[in-house]
C-alpha cells in the first residue's frame, strides 16, 4: 500500500494550561495544492509550525512519507520545504549566492549544488536575476526566491505560510500561477486566513477553527456547502417589492436598479418555478434569472460558527 505523503494523527497543543488546536486530523495522498483555512488565532499557525518541525507538539503524531517527524527529524526534513510568512532572505547576498548558501544547508552534494541552484531559479522564474541583491528585487521577485529555496532540495512536500501577503494584484496573480506549476510535480499546503486565496489556488481545504478541524474535502464542495438562498432576477415591467415579497417562500426582495431585483428565500427548489410562473401570469416581462451561490466569507461564517466536531 502507497504511503501518504503527510499524515497528521489526533495533533493536539497547548500554551500552558490552553490548547491552541485538539485533535487534528488529515492526509495528504496525491500532488496538487491542499488549503489550510483559519482565522487568525483559529490554531493555523500552531498547526504549520508542527508540520515543519518548529514546535513539538503535546500528542499526536506527523508523519512525512511515512517518517515520524518527532522521532526522527532530520530524515523527515529532507522531505519538505518551507516558506514562513517572513521570508527567512539575506538581502544583502545576491539571489545565487543566498540559494547557494540555501543548498549548502540542505547537504545538498558539493557537486550538484550548481545544478540544484539553476533548476530552482528557473522553475520560480528568477535566472535573470542570479547577480543582484537580494535588497533590490520587488516583493514579488523575493517571494519568488523565498519560494526557490523552498524547493531546492526537490521536497515531495512544499509549505507555503501565507506567500501572497504584502503582495499587489499583478504579484499576487504570479505567485499562484507559480504555486500551481509546483504543485503539478509535488505535494503543497498553502496557509492562509483569506478566502479568495484558496479559491483561487487550492484543490482541497482543510479549515481549522477554535483550534479544531471543521472542514475537510475538496474546493468545490467548500464553495456549495451552504445552499444558495437568493435570486438575482431581471423585469423588463417589476411589481412592487411588497407583491414579491407576498410570494410563500419568500423572505426578502431588494431593488438594485430599476429592473433587477434581489430576492432572498427560504430553502426551497421551486421559487425560480413561481417566479417565472408569475412573470408570464401577470406581465412582469421576465429577461434574466439567476441563482446566487453564497460567498466565500459567508461559508467560511457558518462554519465557524457551527458546533465543533
Amino acid at each position: 500500500m502507497e504511503k501518504n505523503i503527510v499524515s497528521v494523527e489526533h495533533l493536539s497543543h497547548k500554551y500552558s494550561k490552553n490548547w491552541a488546536i485538539r485533535d487534528i486530523n488529515f492526509e495528504i495522498n496525491q500532488k496538487g495544492v491542499l488549503g489550510l483555512l483559519g482565522s487568525n488565532g483559529a490554531g493555523k499557525s500552531t498547526t504549520m509550525n508542527i508540520l515543519c518541525g518548529v514546535l513539538n507538539q503535546t500528542e499526536g503524531n506527523v508523519f512525512i512519507d511515512g517518517i515520524n517527524l518527532r522521532e526522527h527529524p532530520e530524515q523527515a526534513k529532507q522531505l519538505l520545504g518551507f516558506l514562513p510568512q517572513n521570508a527567512p532572505l539575506h538581502l544583502d547576498l545576491t539571489v545565487d549566492e543566498y540559494l547557494r548558501y540555501c543548498a549548502f544547508i540542505r547537504n545538498i552534494e558539493k557537486k550538484q549544488i550548481k545544478a540544484a541552484v539553476e533548476a530552482a531559479k528557473d522553475r520560480c522564474g528568477i535566472a535573470h536575476f542570479s547577480q543582484r541583491l537580494i535588497s533590490n528585487l520587488s516583493g514579488g521577485y523575493r517571494q519568488r526566491v523565498g519560494i526557490a529555496q523552498a524547493i531546492i532540495h526537490q521536497p515531495k512536500l512544499v509549505v507555503l505560510d501565507e506567500p501572497t501577503n504584502g503582495l499587489d494584484p499583478i504579484q499576487i496573480l504570479e505567485v499562484r500561477k507559480l504555486i500551481r506549476e509546483i504543485a503539478e510535480e509535488r505535494s503543497v499546503i498553502f496557509s492562509t486566513h483569506i478566502l479568495s486565496e484558496v479559491q483561487a489556488t487550492c484543490n482541497d481545504i482543510r479549515m481549522i477553527e477554535g483550534g479544531r478541524m471543521v472542514f475537510a474535502d475538496t474546493m468545490e464542495a467548500f464553495n456549495n456547502y451552504i445552499l444558495p438562498n437568493s435570486l438575482l432576477v431581471s423585469l423588463d415591467n417589476p411589481p412592487a417589492l411588497a407583491e414579491l415579497e407576498a410570494i410563500n417562500g419568500v423572505t426578502s426582495a431588494e431593488l438594485l436598479n430599476d429592473q433587477r431585483i434581489r430576492i432572498r428565500f427560504k430553502a426551497s427548489g421551486t421559487i425560480s418555478k413561481k417566479i417565472v410562473e408569475l412573470s408570464i401570469n401577470n406581465g412582469w416581462q421576465l429577461t434574466e434569472i439567476l441563482l446566487e451561490k453564497s460567498s466565500l466569507d459567508e461559508i467560511f461564517a457558518q462554519l465557524s460558527n457551527r458546533p465543533l466536531r
